[in-house]
């Protein structure tokens, strides 16, 4: 089942990977807080026409006004305890009500959500490396502390060097490399593994770029958190390669705050938007 769920988002994130790479020139032409708001409007309008149509907006149109109801009861009866008591009642009720409506809705936009916000992470969680910067390179091997070492090398890295040689953490089957970034553009560290090639993706440069922290293995959590690069199979000798990038500094756009600002940010545009679009929440 696992390896099932991998594949179906390994799938998903090829066309999802497509739309991120074109819209990678309007993200670095634009500043981070500007870029992150408008994909934040436009997220919020689009999980608002999903919530619209996939719940039952007049059952919970009716479960709000039953709601309001009650509570102007409270204020009207507020001398009756018997009224005050039987309106919280149903002010709850319908609390709990609106939660139960709201189940179905959460299970349909919870899927694009995450793997929108895997993509929006390439561009927000980290920043490319700069020239002269230096990174640590982690490989992740297959099997147990016993398990045969394969030769590994680096065959060819382009766009920087290597500073400090592999070195080997016997206990957690990882080699390190540490490495220093000296030419600008996406390009690919290419490893030698016994008698086959694999391929890490280095970003170099200012601004936006598309930065896969780590290639994944064929987990479904990891797939889904790291998009860009085609997963390792189950049975491959490596099961993941990543690199230590640099936090982006922002409160908007920046490592771990982009997640907040675009929480908040999509939930105002929708609230702003729910009027125009009839929708109950």
């Amino acid at each position: 089942m696992m390896s099932f769920l991998a594949q179906i988002i390994a799938w998903l994130n090829v066309p999802l990977n497509a739309a991120g790479r074109g819209l990678t020139v309007f993200v670095a032409a634009v500043p981070g807080w500007l870029s992150i708001t408008v994909i934040s409007a436009v997220m919020g309008v689009i999980l608002l026409i999903l919530w619209k149509y996939t719940s039952n907006q007049d059952a919970i149109g009716r479960v709000k006004d039953n709601i309001k109801a009650n509570l102007l009861a409270m204020r009207l009866f507020k001398d009756s305890i018997s009224v005050t008591l039987k309106a919280q009642g149903e002010v709850f009720r319908g609390a709990v009500g609106l939660l139960f409506h709201a189940i179905r809705p959460l299970l349909v936009v919870i899927v694009p959500i995450c793997l929108i916000m895997a993509q929006m992470a390439l561009w927000y969680q980290a920043r490319p490396l700069l020239p002269g910067e230096e990174a640590l390179v982690i490989m992740q091997l297959n099997g147990d502390i016993d398990s045969a070492w394969p030769d590994v090398s680096i065959a060819s890295i382009p766009a920087a060097d290597v500073t400090i040689d592999q070195t080997r953490a016997f206990t957690e089957r990882q080699i390190y490399w540490k490495i220093k970034a000296r030419k600008n553009g996406l390009s690919n560290i290419i490893f030698q593994v016994d008698n086959e090639q694999v391929k890490k993706q280095l970003a170099v440069g200012e601004g936006f770029m598309r930065v896969s922290i780590q290639r994944p293995g064929w987990h479904w959590s990891d797939i889904l958190l790291h998009p860009s690069e085609r997963p390792f199979s189950r049975d491959s000798v490596v099961q993941s390669i990543s690199i230590e990038y640099p936090d982006r500094l922002s409160l908007t756009s920046g490592t771990g705050w982009w997640l907040i600002y675009f929480f908040v940010a999509s939930m105002v545009f929708a609230f702003i938007f729910k009027p125009f679009l009839n929708v109950k929440i």
